[in-house]
Formats: structure tokens, C-alpha cells, sequence
């Protein structure tokens, strides 16, 4: 399994078999480096509506044949823009050619700006994603909450990938918190740096998580990690 970062929230991951693009905030993403037309893919996982997080998400899944899978109404919302989708919600499990994906509570919102007002999609999520014998947990966008533990008590969690850019979602010290409750084997950040309002230092970050027994990387836009 490679699981390459292509900035904000979205992460690439291959399997032998598969390939997988989580919340594709490519255009008009400031740091990313990675063009919309040059990603190639199966399955599009979303975990909120918002611009920074669905982003690309139709236009790939169009071009790729893939399939988007999100809680109902975001799928639903893509099904209407022409995009192949597979609903979900919050609690439920499916398994799919790629493994087994479930989704999880995540405290934030989920709604799109259509130009004539907000639109909202559901609730947002965090996606447990299980494949080649590992289990990822994107948590999407989300604060600080106690059932972090309980999805770790009942995952046994390969990697972790959680927001530290603070004003939206945890910060620092929050995510080190979850870090604890999870357990996972590494954890990477996300949704930081993007923009001036979710500056944060990832080495901080990863000083903290190691400072609790943990394992954390903050990986360069565009590396692969493999495990």
C-alpha cells in the first residue's frame, strides 16, 4: 500500500489493485502540484461537501469512470452533477473490489456554495478505509471528540490522518489528544498551511505526538509513504 499526500486533506492511496483519491482539493489550491486531468483513479472517497474537500471530486470521477463514494445527500449531490456514486451514512460499512470503507461521526458541517446560496449535504464524516489487511482513519474535518477513542478501541488503526490547522478544526494540542485515543501506528496531518487562517507547525506536531509514545510524519506535498 502507498499512500502519497498531494496537500490540504487529500491523500492518494494504491493498492496492488486499486486506486483511491480522498477530498481532491486540486483546483485553486494554492499548494497543490498535482493537476485534476492528471489524476487517475477507481474510487473518489469524500468526507464533506465543502469546496476545499469535494474540490475536484466530480470532474475526476467523470474522467476516470470511478465511483464517488460519500454519506447520501453530498452523493446524491454528485449523482446530479453526472458523476457514478455509491451512497453511504454515518455508522454503515460497505465492502468494495478495494476492501471495506466505513463511516464515522465528524464534528463540523458539510454544504457547498452553489453561487445562489448554501446548499447543505449531509453530515460530514470521518472514513475508516480497510485494504490489503490495514485500516486508515481519515477523519475528515472535524474537533475534538470522546468517541475518537472508541473508534480506536474497536480499530485497530494502521494510520491515522488528522486535521492540526486549528480555527476550523482541532489544532495542534487536540489532535495530539486523539493521537492517544486512537493509537495508531503513525499518524500524518493534514488540512494545515493551505491558507493563512490554518497555519500550523506539523514539526510541532510531530515533536508532540512522539513527547506521548506515538509515531507521527509530516509528509512533504507529493511524498509516498509505503507500508
Amino acid at each position: 500500500m502507498k499512500i502519497t499526500y498531494l496537500s490540504h486533506s487529500c491523500f492518494f492511496i494504491e493498492t496492488e489493485s486499486h486506486r483511491l483519491i480522498i477530498d481532491p482539493f486540486l483546483t485553486g489550491n494554492p499548494l497543490a502540484t498535482v493537476k485534476a486531468t492528471d489524476v487517475k483513479c477507481d474510487y473518489v472517497l469524500l468526507t464533506h461537501g465543502h469546496a476545499d474537500h469535494l474540490g475536484d471530486a466530480v470532474e475526476i470521477a467523470k474522467q476516470n469512470d470511478a465511483t464517488i463514494i460519500a454519506v447520501f445527500e453530498l452523493a446524491m449531490y454528485c449523482a446530479a452533477q453526472g458523476a457514478k456514486v455509491r451512497p453511504m451514512h454515518i455508522g454503515g460499512s460497505g465492502t468494495f473490489p478495494l476492501g471495506r470503507i466505513k463511516f464515522t461521526i465528524a464534528h463540523h458541517s458539510s454544504s457547498v456554495d452553489t453561487g445562489n446560496g448554501i446548499v447543505y449535504l449531509g453530515n460530514p464524516a470521518g472514513i475508516l478505509l480497510t485494504v490489503e489487511g490495514k485500516t486508515i482513519f481519515h477523519a475528515g474535518d472535524t474537533g475534538l471528540f470522546l468517541d475518537l477513542k472508541l473508534i480506536g478501541e474497536m480499530n485497530q488503526i494502521a494510520v491515522a490522518i488528522l486535521p492540526i490547522g486549528d480555527n476550523f478544526t482541532m489544532g495542534i494540542d487536540d489532535a495530539v489528544k486523539a493521537v492517544e485515543w486512537l493509537k495508531p501506528e503513525i499518524t500524518f496531518p493534514s488540512h494545515y498551511n493551505t491558507f493563512d487562517l490554518i497555519k500550523a507547525d506539523a514539526g510541532e506536531f510531530v515533536k508532540k505526538v512522539e513527547a506521548v509514545g506515538a509515531k507521527a510524519r509530516a509528509l512533504a506535498i507529493g511524498e509516498t509513504w509505503e507500508g
